[in-house]
């Protein structure tokens, strides 16, 4: 990996803890309950820097600017799909990586971000154009919960605020999981964003021993695993985890949570032609997923419990092609025979490289295997 200099050494106001903000303050001669006005501040304004927090004064403003940094992240680019409702920010950090960043408008009042929690990823998944950078370095809670105030600052401006969260971007959240904790905790706290633990959604290839981790944390969120295939040797080909992680030890882990969390965990089942789309391969995914041990080993929950979104493969690495619909809404209704409920998704923003597994910067081994394509 190409050495990046580092650009700026003030530390972020969002990854200064609430000890050093509260010291910082008190040397200042500055009362205490300043600390969480400024949390507030940050969370919630759509100023462009410090100089916008009128509510504070002036002299205390200019003293937070020479410390502190506004944001993590800088808006170095961004792009809109044709149709207006996806729009995509490659954003530089402080030390000169890159990451993206994803915003889905629907029609009415919903507007999920989708989010990065590492440079990169370590996890090199087949179909994953993410998995060519390798991993660059993992992300601070600043970072993370700072791709969702960017998309705040726009939202404001037309009345509106993200309300749906979806560590979906690039990395494995639950390879950096503190990090990922902080920023998720950050952003429900109802005194700063006030985002529902239950419009947040944290995806995983399977870390088995941090999805029980999750399980234990007692937030209500939605757990999205990455399945992509009912058999070990398949699954293996596409995802190296399942090496360490196989399948039965996935859904097992899945089928702990549920019974834990009492929340519906999803599967994420990405729609390979000829590789993982055959009614056999739905017919045996049934199975195992009925058959998937809760916790203690016993009988886990109902198949109700359980949602596939079926995805068809977007262009990326691999070379892997989509399903026809017919193939595709085949596997769905086998599914649905043994009671588990399916979808068959198309990803938003596919034509500005947004859509599931194409987020990329030519970064990490990208910049040299590929460095025409930088999202």
């Amino acid at each position: 990996m190409s050495e990046v200099p580092v650009r700026e050494v003030r530390p972020a106001i969002t990854d200064v803890t609430d000890e050093a903000l509260a010291r910082w303050l008190s040397e200042r001669g500055e009362p205490a309950y300043r600390a969480k006005q400024i949390r507030r501040s940050v969370a919630r304004s759509v100023a462009p820097g410090w100089s916008g927090l009128t509510d504070l004064p002036l002299a205390l403003r200019s003293a937070l600017a020479e410390a502190f940094r506004w944001s993590s992240v800088e808006l170095e680019r961004e792009i809109a799909s044709a149709d207006g409702e996806t729009r995509k920010a490659l954003l530089r950090l402080h030390d000169g990586h890159h990451i993206e960043s994803v915003l889905m408008s629907h029609h009415g009042a919903r507007n999920s971000v989708c989010i990065s929690t590492q440079a990169g990823c370590p996890m090199a998944c087949a179909f994953c154009a993410t998995g060519e950078m390798g991993l660059v370095r993992d992300l601070t809670a600043g970072e993370i919960v700072d791709q969702v105030r960017h998309w705040q600052r726009e939202l404001r401006s037309r009345d509106e605020r993200v309300s749906h969260v979806v560590f979906m971007g690039m990395g494995e959240p639950l390879r950096n999981y503190g990090p990922v904790m902080s920023s998720v905790r950050l952003l429900v706290d109802p005194a700063l964003f006030g985002i529902s633990p239950r419009r947040i959604t944290i995806s995983t290839c399977g870390i088995v021993p941090r999805m029980d981790a999750l399980a234990a944390e007692d937030l209500p969120i939605t757990l999205a695993v990455s399945l992509h295939a009912a058999d070990d040797r398949t699954r293996t080909r596409i995802m190296p985890v399942n090496r360490k992680w196989h399948v039965d030890d996935v859904l097992d882990a899945s089928a702990r949570y549920v019974e834990r969390t009492r929340r519906r965990v999803t599967f994420e089942y990405i729609l390979l032609a000829d590789v993982n789309d055959s009614e056999a391969e739905a017919e045996l995914l049934a199975r195992r997923i009925r058959g998937a041990r809760g916790v203690g080993g016993g009988p886990g929950p109902p198949p109700t419990l359980y949602h596939v979104n079926l995805i068809p493969v977007n262009p990326g690495p691999g070379g892997f092609q989509r399903p026809t619909p017919e193939r595709m809404e085949r596997f769905a209704r086998t599914l649905e025979r043994h009671g588990i409920a399916a979808t068959v998704r198309i990803s938003k923003g596919q034509d500005i490289a947004a859509g599931c597994g194409q987020l990329k910067v030519a970064e990490g081994r990208a910049a040299v295997a590929d460095p025409a394509r930088a999202g």
